[in-house]
C-alpha cells in the first residue's frame, strides 16, 4: 500500500475494551470542558439547567452525530447508559467546582480537554473504520466526533460554532491525529501503536497551538 490516503483502509477487528476506553475518557473530558466553556459565557446567563444540558451535549453529541450517519443500529449514547452516566458526571464537574478548576487547575483543565480531542477523534476513526468504511469517510467521521459536540453546544447556545471562525485550530489537531492513525493501519502497524501515535498527536498539536498562540486566519474576500 504505497499511498494510504487513497487507498481504503481495510476493516480490521477493534479491541472492544482499547474503544471503549477512548470513548469513554472522551465523553467525560467534552462534557466536563463543556460545562466550563458555558459557565464563562458573558453574553447569556445559564442556570444549572443550561450547563449541565450543554456540558452533556459537548460530551455525547459527536459521538451521536458520528454514530447515526453509520445507520449501524442505535447511537452507543443512547444504548449504552455509561454514556450518559460519564457525560452527567463531567457536567457536575463543571457545574460544581467550575470556578475552583479554572482558577486553580488551569493547566490541568488544559491537559483534559486536550485528551479529549485526541480519544474522541481516535475513537471516531476506529468506529468508522470497523464499519467497513475508506480513509476519507474514516477522517471526516474523526474530525466530526471530536468537534460535533463542541459545534452543537454552540448552536443550542444560540452562536455560530466556534470551529467554523477564526481561532484555535481544533478540528486541524483532530485531523492531523486521524491522518497519523489511519496511516500507520495501513502500514499494518498494530492497533495499539497506531491508537496511542494518533491520540499523542491530537494531544500534543492542541497543547502546542495553545502555548504558542497558533491561530487560523479569516478568510474574507476584500473588495476592490
Amino acid at each position: 500500500m504505497s499511498n494510504v490516503l487513497t487507498v481504503a483502509v481495510t476493516p480490521r477487528i477493534v479491541t472492544t475494551g482499547l474503544f471503549r476506553l477512548l470513548d469513554y475518557s472522551g465523553v467525560m473530558a467534552g462534557a466536563l470542558a463543556g460545562s466550563l466553556v458555558v459557565r464563562k459565557d458573558t453574553r447569556f446567563q445559564f442556570d444549572y439547567v443550561g450547563v449541565i444540558g450543554l456540558g452533556m451535549i459537548s460530551g455525547v453529541g459527536g459521538g451521536i452525530f458520528r454514530d447515526t450517519l453509520l445507520q449501524n443500529g442505535l447511537p452507543l449514547a443512547l444504548d449504552n447508559p455509561v454514556y450518559l452516566y460519564l457525560a452527567l458526571g463531567g457536567a457536575l464537574l463543571g457545574l460544581f467546582f467550575g470556578s475552583r478548576l479554572v482558577r486553580r487547575a488551569r493547566p490541568v483543565l488544559l491537559v483534559v480537554d486536550a485528551l479529549g480531542l485526541g480519544f474522541f477523534a481516535i475513537a471516531g476513526a476506529t468506529r468508522a473504520e470497523a464499519a467497513g468504511l475508506g480513509t476519507f469517510p474514516c477522517l471526516l467521521l474523526g474530525v466530526m466526533t471530536a468537534v460535533g459536540g463542541g459545534a452543537m453546544r454552540d448552536v443550542f447556545s444560540g452562536r455560530t460554532p466556534r470551529i467554523f471562525e477564526r481561532g484555535e485550530p481544533y478540528a486541524t489537531s483532530a485531523a492531523l491525529a486521524v491522518m497519523l492513525f489511519l496511516t500507520l493501519l495501513g502500514y499494518h502497524v498494530q492497533t495499539g501503536v497506531a491508537t496511542f501515535c494518533g491520540v499523542a498527536t491530537g494531544f500534543l498539536v492542541r497543547l502546542l497551538g495553545v502555548r504558542y498562540g497558533w491561530k487560523t486566519r479569516a478568510m474574507r474576500l476584500s473588495e476592490d
